[in-house]
């Protein structure tokens, strides 16, 4: 059961957060281990801040095998000049430090899923205490929030901003003109699977401007997930008139900006049925029919055990697609994506 929310944290943090210029630094969060009783957790934090204007929270590494937004985050924190901004902005390129430093989509700490702690727990594991922190003491800070994903080593996925369906149609045409803004190839809206512990889902419930993407995967760095990365953030600056500019939302192949997409009904997700080898049929960003062959479950340690086929529950355009070859019963090992169209109200 999570604390109150008015529950004082453990995490320390010496950043000055309405301080004009630029400050680097580090929250610290308590760990004691067996080499350190009274050790801490540095989690980097970088504040920009020159004269009024909104406030920009940009998190990266949320999930540590997800590297292409921690690279983009850190890199405009060293790059972008303070004099140019006009408003706060808040960067924290790796937020699940440990995951991170130990390249896992989880903590190595308490083997939890950060993004699935929210709003967190004061005095629960490590990643329940760095939720509650982010959610009572970073996310009331924004004006708007831009989380950066990929599929880490559970997928790859075609390039895309993502966004929750929202109920209140003005701030759901205010997210959606901000991911067009942002310039990737495509905007997800989705219902979601277990979305409610997300930091997403934190920011939205205080009514804050919120996005997430995803930008690579398969465990490695993509150079386009990258150049999307930074392109986007420097985007988002302008589109909130935090920096000087228009947005570039020009794609490799000239289509002028981004296309709407929605994944709103369960057939568009496809699990394994058993643990085995998954031989897919396409890769993300291919077109796909309901009914299609998805793949193959293969199981090569029984004999003459015949291969279960896959087929996809949906048509539309593949948005996530099965990074590793073995995959247990449960895996999601393809999610399709629909041109985007909002239910009636």
């Amino acid at each position: 059961m999570s604390a109150p929310a008015t529950a004082t944290s453990r995490i320390r943090c010496d950043i000055d957060f309405d301080k004009p210029g630029r400050q680097a630094g580090y929250l610290r969060a308590p760990q004691s281990r067996n080499t350190s009783g009274w050790g801490v957790v540095e989690i980097p934090i970088y504040v920009l801040k020159n004269g009024e204007g909104p406030t920009l929270l940009l998190t990266g590494g949320v999930h540590g095998d997800e590297y292409e937004g921690q690279i983009a985050v850190s890199r405009l924190a060293q790059t972008l000049p303070v004099e140019q901004l006009r408003g706060r902005l808040i960067l924290m390129p790796a937020v699940n430090i440990p995951a991170a430093l130990n390249s896992t989509r989880t903590s190595p700490i308490d083997g939890r899923d950060l993004n699935r702690c929210f709003p967190g727990n004061p005095a629960g594991t490590f990643s329940e205490m760095l939720a509650h922190f982010m959610d009572t003491r970073i996310v009331p800070l924004a004006d708007a929030s831009i989380d950066l994903h990929t599929a880490g080593h559970s997928a790859d996925c075609t390039p895309s901003t993502n966004m929750h369906y929202l109920a209140d149609p003005a701030m759901r045409e205010k997210t959606l003109a901000a991911a067009a803004a942002f310039g990737a190839p495509y905007n997800v809206v989705f219902w979601g699977v277990d979305e409610g512990a997300t930091l997403t889902s934190c920011v939205e419930r205080r009514n804050i401007l919120s996005i997430g993407t995803e930008i690579g995967g398969w465990g490695r760095v993509s150079v386009e997930g990258v150049r999307l990365g930074e392109r986007g953030v420097r985007n988002m600056l302008k589109h909130l008139g935090m920096l000087e500019g228009k947005a570039e939302t020009v794609q490799r192949d000239g289509s002028p900006g981004t296309r709407h997409m929605m994944v709103r009904d369960a057939e568009c997700y496809s699990f394994a049925s058993a643990n085995a080898i998954f031989e897919p049929r396409h890769v993300a960003g291919d077109a796909v029919s309901k009914g299609q062959s998805a793949g193959f479950l293969h199981f090569v340690e029984d004999v003459d055990h015949a291969p279960i086929e896959m087929v996809y529950g949906a048509s539309g355009i593949l948005w996530m697609a099965a990074g590793p070859g073995r995959v247990q019963r449960g895996d999601c090992v393809a999610v399709v994506m629909q041109d985007y169209a909002a239910p009636r109200d």
